[in-house]
């Protein structure tokens, strides 16, 4: 950089709009990248933005406490934008009470195999503690798997990077498995990968239909609910289980 495009950044970085501006437009360039790439999997547009922004912070030396102070105001909009997706569940609200009962089994037995197997694995393959608190809520969307990884033990940075990791293999290998297993059901399809692969897995079922993508939504908010209830109570007990 020259002398007075430096002290351009420097007066910028320390600006709480830089945060918002940044982010908004990491999102539109990553969205604009997805929908040129037909909007595959592994061109997803919050992962790419991360990336963005991530290396406009390396590279510009910006704090990323600095970044946040701006960035908030997206943050605070999550809550709303969540709540926002009962709108298209309602309208699935006869379907949904149809298959109440067998919905409910299938959360129940996919949110433990989530947990359960995640740990089990990383424990035979001697993981450390903090990386098995990290990889028990990979399946739920990324807030809340922060939020439960770290008075666990666990490092929110780490059960990040493996809830996006998980959301874009779910949001790829699912519409193969669904063939393999002739499921054509769209509520099915898309509770099942709501539940399995959180927010990316839902966006990429609204794709799909409008009932796939209320389904999803619906897996996406019970499973981060039940899982954040259930793991503080579970995990001692595997931890006594495998010896950690």
């Amino acid at each position: 950089m020259t002398p007075r495009l430096t002290e351009l950044w420097v007066y910028l970085s320390t600006s709480p709009l830089l945060g918002l501006t940044l982010t908004l437009v990491a999102y539109q360039a990553a969205f604009w990248l997805y929908k040129r790439a037909g909007f595959h999997p592994l061109a997803n547009p919050v992962m790419l933005a991360i990336a963005m922004v991530a290396t406009v912070l390396a590279l510009g030396d910006m704090d990323y406490r600095t970044y946040f102070d701006g960035a908030q105001f997206v943050h605070f909009l999550l809550g709303p934008a969540t709540v926002a997706l009962a709108i298209p569940l309602y309208a699935q609200w006869p379907k949904l009470k149809a298959m109440a009962g067998p919905l409910m089994i299938a959360l129940l037995v996919g949110s433990l195999t989530a947990a359960l197997s995640a740990y089990g694995i990383g424990a035979l393959l001697g993981a450390s503690h903090p990386s098995l608190m990290s990889l028990a809520p990979k399946s739920v969307t990324m807030p809340i798997a922060m939020a439960v990884a770290e008075p666990l033990g666990g490092l929110p940075a780490l059960a990040a990077a493996l809830v996006m990791l998980t959301g874009v293999l779910g949001a790829i290998g699912a519409p193969y498995l669904y063939r393999w297993l002739r499921i054509g059901d769209h509520a099915i399809r898309g509770f099942a990968i709501g539940l399995a692969s959180h927010g990316i897995g839902t966006a990429r079922a609204f794709q799909v239909s409008e009932q796939a993508g209320a389904f999803a939504a619906l897996a996406m908010g019970l499973n981060g609910l039940l899982t954040a209830l259930s793991l503080p109570w579970i995990m001692p007990w595997l931890e006594r289980l495998f010896g950690h």
